[in-house]
């Protein structure tokens, strides 16, 4: 990349941001999917605690299993969403940057003429 042509270097940023994007999207995705997993995790054992499902100790293990899977699933891609936000800010304050710093020219509409 050359240095002194930042329109490359703001192309480059721009497909980061969009790739940043898709990853955020992904753990957006995964967070609510855990939030749905700890959710059925704690009606799972609930409704084993009550005995609706029988004297079965595999719901209550099963249900503290999908309960703890989703908090660390959760955990993960929470940090994972807050970092990459991060980024995708600096990378848009880079861009700013850039796009600031190019000495751009107004171009006016030509006038019209009537005929």
């Amino acid at each position: 990349m050359i240095e002194d042509d930042p329109i490359d270097e703001i192309s480059e940023i721009e497909a980061r941001i969009e790739e940043l994007a898709e990853i955020a999207e992904r753990c957006r995705k995964v967070v609510l999917a855990s939030k749905i997993a700890i959710g059925g995790g704690v009606a799972l054992l609930f409704i084993a605690l009550l005995g609706l499902l029988g004297p079965s100790p595999v719901a209550a293990l099963g249900s503290i299993a999908l309960m703890l899977g989703g908090i660390v699933s959760l955990g993960s891609n929470v940090s994972t969403l807050r970092v990459t936000d991060a980024a995708i800010r600096a990378a848009e304050a880079r861009r700013a940057d850039l796009i600031g710093g190019i000495d751009l020219r107004v171009v006016r509409d030509a006038p019209v003429k009537l005929m």
